[in-house]
């Protein structure tokens, strides 16, 4: 295992999720999942929806659903600025099932005045919140 740490932020518009030491950043690129360790090559990367998994240096996980974002990596420290963020136990999964639910209501009855294309990101949003709380629980 790795254990060299790297100074971490992440970010989100109205607070500060994490700051502190980690050993391991894993987060979901638009080109697919990737992870960040001490003395990563320089990197700027957006993500998509997905989870993001920090390795703390206490050894703890803290798992994220996110939404959308930039994350930059520059001289062992790592900015991760995002959209939206909830943390895996802060997942009101009954909350989520009812996004997940409105969204393919709209996707199945599709009227003219219906955005295709934001159903299926309040659909992807709401897997991706159920997903997260049922494996960071």
């Amino acid at each position: 295992m790795y254990e060299k740490a790297f100074s971490l932020d992440i970010i989100a518009p109205e607070k500060v999720v994490f700051r502190g030491e980690a050993t391991s950043l894993t987060a979901p690129g638009v080109e697919g999942m990737f992870q960040v360790l001490y003395n990563h090559a320089p990197l700027l990367a957006q993500l998509g929806i997905g989870r993001i998994t920090v390795k703390a240096v206490d050894g703890k996980d803290s798992e994220f659903a996110v939404s959308g974002g930039f994350v930059e990596v520059r001289n062992n420290h790592v900015a991760v600025l995002v959209d939206t963020i909830e943390a895996a136990q802060e997942i009101d999964v009954a909350r989520a099932n009812a996004a997940k639910d409105r969204a393919v209501q709209r996707l199945h009855n599709r009227s003219k005045d219906i955005d295709v294309e934001r159903a299926q990101a309040a659909f992807y949003r709401a897997m991706n919140r159920i997903r997260v709380a049922g494996r960071g629980a």
